[in-house]
């Protein structure tokens, strides 16, 4: 049995990008027409759709698509979501992990949903800061639960390999609603159980 890989590109797309790209191979002094880039641009573009692909992915028909009514009011946490953005001022990739808890009021959310949501927002141009936010507000306003609190930890290309070169870096951002903004032994239970190795 044959190994294939089965991935969705627009073919309009991906012929303008590819044009582009091999236009910028040319611009910073390569020759499109070698061997090792004769591929190169058509691949770029479909990495790029594919990088980007979030702005095809709607976040909360994702929630939508798993709810539940349910009476639990305990934190539900989902941690180390594996994070891969790319930064909007450099289109330099930033990577991480996000911790998501909510605590429900009424209706929770297949845990799946979670991870797939932080994906839908991380696959876009964007700025950690503003990703922090959008996760947090798209599940508040989504499942209306009594609190959401999202924190993101990740090393950004654009410090790493250029400007400041600072390889060991880490970014953190924070993001709170409901109980755990107004409830500090909330906000603290969260903070204990992300730092906390319980597997």
């Amino acid at each position: 049995m044959t190994y294939k890989k089965k991935e969705i590109f627009t073919h309009q797309i991906t012929e303008k990008l590819a044009e582009n790209y091999k236009e910028i191979l040319s611009l910073i002094g390569e020759d499109p027409s070698r061997e090792g880039l004769l591929k190169t641009p058509e691949r770029v573009a479909k990495s790029m759709q594919f990088l980007t692909q979030g702005y095809k992915t709607d976040p909360v028909a994702i929630l939508k698509s798993a709810m539940f009514k349910e009476e639990y009011q305990q934190m539900v946490l989902v941690k180390d979501i594996e994070l891969y953005s790319m930064c909007e001022h450099h289109m330099l990739p930033f990577y991480g992990k996000a911790h998501v808890a909510y605590i429900p009021n009424g209706y929770i959310t297949g845990l799946s949903k979670i991870p797939r949501v932080v994906d839908a927002f991380a696959r876009r141009l964007q700025v950690q800061e503003r990703l922090t936010v959008q996760i947090r507000d798209c599940i508040q306003k989504t499942l209306k639960p009594l609190g959401v609190a999202v924190v993101i930890e990740a090393a950004h290309m654009c410090m790493q390999i250029r400007g400041v070169q600072k390889q060991n870096s880490v970014t953190t951002t924070s993001a709170f609603t409901g109980a755990f903004l107004n409830n500090r032994k909330t906000r603290e239970e969260f903070l204990t159980l992300i730092g906390a190795s319980l597997h």
